[in-house]
This record gives C-alpha cells, structure tokens and sequence, in this order.
C-alpha cells in the first residue's frame, strides 16, 4: 500500500547503523588543505544503533528527531543534517518522517556512529520516499557530511584512502572482536594536530595488507592517544595479554581480535570495572544493506 499524497510507504520499518572498526590506520602524508592523507581498512560488525523510521501526519512534511540525542545540537547532528540534505535535493514536497535512534554506539569512540546513522538516515529516506537514486549518489552526498559516511553508504568492506573517501571493496577474515571502550573521550582534532603523530608512513598496495604478519599494520595514532590519554594506555595493555589489541580510528575505542565468539566473550567476562564494551562479529556486507534488501 502507497501513499496517496505523494511518495513513500506508510508502515514504519527499522534499520540498523552498524559501527565499523578500522583494522588498520596508516598516515602516509599531508594534503595542502593541511587534512592527512590515510590508508586504513574498514570492516563492519553485527553490531550498531538502530534507527526507525515513521510517517507524520499526512499534512506533516516537516523531518523530525523525537526524541533528540543529549548533547548534541539539531545543527550538529548528523540524523537531521543527512535527512535534510537528502531532502533538499528533490523539487517536490516529500512526507514527513519521524525519526527515532536507539544508541548502543558510544560517541567518539571511533566506531563511526555518526557517520553511519547518517548513512542509514540517507539510504533509508531514499527507500521511505522512493526517490531512486543510486548508491554513488548516495555516497557523494555522504561526503558532503564526513569522510566516513561513503563507506557506510557503499555497505562493503573497504580499503580507503585519500581521507577515507576513495574505497576499493576488500574481504578481510570475518573474525569475532571484543571491542573496549576506556573511561574517556578523545579530541580528535588534537590527535591530528600533534607534533609527534607518525605522518609519513610508506604507502602499501591492498593485497599486501591481508598477507603475512598482521603486526605490521597498526594505527598511526595510537601511540599519540596512548601518551594523552592513559585510560587507553591501560585499556590496551590489559587486553594485549590476550592478542595484538589495536586503537580504531582515532579511539577512544580498542579492539582484539578473536577468532570464535566464546573465545572473545571468555576475555569479555574477565574485562576491569569501569570500561565498557561488547563482543561482535566482522562482517564484510553491512547489516545496513542485508536489512534493505529484505525490505524491497
């Protein structure tokens, strides 16, 4: 059943935002625009927010967030700033939509939450209001709100460069994490703008970064995190007694890799008090895109 007034369909539906871990992070230079020129590998997990999606009122075309994330402005928040961007793309007077996010992803821990609530928000609004654009689309108006939103837009596993933005699909091994988040919130400004972050990393072709030894890839900022911020430090310290433990993204969240779901959860059950986490699969399809699938 359709709407009579216009395009979109009229039950609600739910979509997941799943987090990403960044396998490995490499800094190989510096662009004039004064970003960093990166190399780093992205994996989805079964694991994210979830984020639904319900019509307003017939005579409402107004985007709402009920009920709004604490801490973050309407201007700033990337739910609303996805939706209305996508929105301001068409000529035409779209439904309104109520959006509504549960959060399981922690913010700023390096998992990508906001940019993958923003690609939700975009691939699920172009399902609810059947505009039919493609995933390039798609993906070109996720870069306009982060270098992290295309891949989430794209839905495979990638290798990125550039800022992240330029992306060849990649299949890393789908192995089970405990992913850890330490008692702090990292600036990730200030991690980009230290003296003494590693920023000339040599580049590396994509085939070389699923041979040999795992333990020469790592996260060139992990050593500048774990100088300022010692709840990390100790984070990686205690889970590395277990396996290589690595930073994702520019933290403040850590992760081990494991290769069967008891053997991360046998670590989980053992983690310190006063850090928080949870154990999940890598997937190379996201969640996002099997879900869709199902709804068309």
């Amino acid at each position: 059943m359709e709407r009579d007034n216009g395009p979109g369909p009229v039950n609600d539906f739910t979509l997941p935002s799943p987090a990403k871990l960044n396998l490995c992070l490499h800094i190989v230079g510096r662009r004039p625009d004064g970003y960093h020129e990166l190399q780093t590998l992205f994996q989805f997990l079964d694991y994210g927010d979830d984020i639904t999606f319900r019509p307003a009122e017939e005579d409402n075309h107004d985007i709402h967030l009920e009920p709004s994330i604490p801490g973050v402005a309407d201007k700033e928040n990337l739910i609303l700033r996805a939706a209305r961007l996508l929105a301001g793309t068409q000529n035409q007077k779209l439904p309104g939509v109520i959006l509504s996010v549960d959060k399981r992803l922690p913010m700023g821990g390096g998992l990508g939450g906001g940019s993958s609530n923003a690609a939700t928000v975009l691939l699920g609004l172009n399902h609810y209001w059947q505009l039919g654009m493609t995933l390039d689309q798609l993906a070109e108006l996720g870069l306009q709100l982060g270098a992290d939103v295309p891949v989430f837009v794209r839905g495979h596993a990638a290798w990125g460069e550039g800022v992240g933005e330029r992306l060849t699909p990649a299949n890393p091994p789908e192995n089970w994490f405990l992913v850890l988040k330490p008692a702090c919130d990292i600036n990730t400004g200030k991690i980009f703008s230290e003296q003494g972050l590693t920023r000339n990393t040599p580049r590396i072709k994509i085939a070389p970064a699923f041979e040999g030894d795992a333990s020469r890839y790592r996260n060139d900022c992990e050593d500048v995190v774990r100088k300022l911020y010692p709840e990390v430090n100790q984070g990686l310290k205690w889970l590395s007694q277990f396996g290589p433990a690595r930073l994702t993204g520019t933290g403040a969240c850590i992760f081990g890799r494991f290769p069967t779901e008891s053997a991360a959860r046998i670590i989980w059950e053992s983690k310190p008090s006063g850090i928080t986490g949870f154990v999940a699969q890598g997937v190379n399809i996201s969640p996002l895109h099997t879900k869709l699938t199902e709804l068309t």
